[in-house]
């Protein structure tokens, strides 16, 4: 009988065990949820389609090197180093 009460309480830990789990992925699951609705939100301010943020970062990277550019090209020669 020793047996069975021990085998019951292993069992009973494992499920204790398996809830805690089941608990802390469902709360990460809500987490995450509400994350990807800021994000959105958040996208849709800017105005962005979540299916065209690759296009959308593509595009503001080459803004950025534009904007560089333009930005060395401001500066007199002789103040770059030849170092680079």
């Amino acid at each position: 009988m020793k047996q069975v009460e021990q085998e019951l309480e292993q069992m009973k830990q494992a499920i204790d065990k398996a809830k805690d789990v089941r608990y802390r992925a469902e709360a990460k699951l809500e987490e995450l949820e509400n994350q990807k609705q800021r994000l959105l939100q958040e996208l849709a301010e800017l105005g962005v389609e979540p299916e065209q943020l690759d296009q959308e970062i593509a595009k503001l990277e080459t803004e950025i090197d534009q904007s560089m550019q333009e930005a060395w090209a401001l500066i007199p020669k002789e103040l770059i180093s030849r170092d680079q």
